[in-house]
């Protein structure tokens, strides 16, 4: 998608009740990365994350944007001209505090934090969404009782094949894989891996070769790395490595809470947003992709970066950065996968921010 002067275009999420403006349409100078605003709505309440679709409206995208308010809802939002227009009616979401909506086989996910479970929302042709048609309730703790005293769910994405869907547990240390019925909408559970205690994990992402994945953990400053085979359904764990380095890890170092995994397009770099910390951490992966080592750490031009994206041509990273209310963009390194920032909008309470 293209904004009305050729640029480029994303969307940048923001907390209406600390500030932020809700879902921001923002235009992308495709030679340096800025962002400009184009227009915005606060009629979706606090979006925290958002996810792209398509209907059947003018220009055929919609955005999905999950609101974290009690319980939780999610909505859709058309992306004609420079301002987003909600369509349909807001959907609960079955429990507080929803992390990254997906779409998978005509359907959005939601994961659902506070009540620890999944939810199957069905999409209507014009792109709005109907009511919940399925919603699969995760179960178990973790040791970590003022985190994981039950289910926290995360996180729930489709596999790159598209024949399975992975729900990421904060709360009870694990990974848990479904397959969605093509007809009923409905999750059926088929196998769960369960990682080292009390790490906490976060978010997911996919290699590339689609027969790795990375498990980033919050509580723990570490990525899980895992073999994925898309045949069977089974996610191994293979190796963990720390994401920030040893001196601020140790006795005494200010607590950090990692909030999001990027793979780089070519498969030899991951990147880790630290909250707290306040970085960006580059880490190599070898030539299999089962092997992750830190390389370096540089600043995400803010505080508490809670999202990090990836734009289409895999050339710079957008960092959310919310407590100081802007997002950073940075050029990254093709040999190094070092970023260095090129600038920063003011985007008070962001969020999240996703490219079309």
């Amino acid at each position: 998608m293209v904004s009305s002067n050729g640029a480029g275009r994303a969307f940048i999420g923001s907390f209406t009740s600390a500030g932020g403006r809700g879902v921001t349409a923002v235009a992308v100078d495709q030679d340096t990365g800025a962002l400009t605003v184009l227009g915005a709505t606060d009629a979706v309440p606090d979006p925290s994350y958002l996810a792209l679709g398509r209907g059947s409206g003018p220009g055929g995208a919609v955005l999905y944007a999950v609101s974290e308010t009690e319980p939780g809802a999610a909505a859709a939002v058309v992306l004609t001209h420079d301002v987003p227009r909600p369509i349909g009616a807001p959907r609960p979401g079955g429990g507080g505090s929803p992390p990254p909506p997906a779409r998978a086989g005509g359907r959005l996910l939601t994961a659902n934090y506070g009540s620890g479970s999944v939810t199957v929302l069905p999409v209507r042709e014009d792109g709005s969404l109907g009511a919940a048609g399925s919603v699969l309730r995760h179960e178990g703790s973790g040791p970590d009782t003022g985190r994981q005293e039950g289910p926290h769910a995360h996180q729930v994405l489709p596999d790159p094949s598209g024949n399975w869907v992975l729900s990421v547990d904060l709360g009870t240390d694990s990974v848990r894989i479904c397959a969605l019925g093509p007809d009923t909408g409905e999750l059926h559970p088929h196998g769960e891996t369960v990682l080292r205690p009390g790490t906490g994990p976060r978010h997911l992402a996919f290699h590339p070769d689609g027969a790795h994945a990375y498990v980033l953990n919050e509580l723990e400053p570490t990525v899980t790395v895992c073999r994925w085979d898309a045949v069977a359904g089974v996610l191994e764990t293979v190796g963990e490595t720390s994401v920030l380095p040893a001196e601020a890890t140790g006795e005494g170092a200010a607590a950090s809470y990692a909030s999001e995994v990027v793979v780089s397009h070519d498969g030899r770099f991951l990147w880790v947003a630290n909250r707290g910390h306040d970085s960006i951490s580059v880490l190599g992966l070898d030539a299999t992709g089962e092997k992750a080592s830190l390389v370096t750490t540089v600043s995400c031009g803010g505080h508490w970066p809670r999202d990090l994206a990836l734009d289409p041509a895999g050339r710079r990273l957008y960092a959310a950065n919310e407590r100081s209310g802007n997002v950073a963009w940075f050029a990254v390194d093709p040999e190094t996968g070092i970023p260095a920032q090129e600038g920063s909008l003011e985007a008070p309470a962001a969020s999240c921010v996703i490219f079309a």
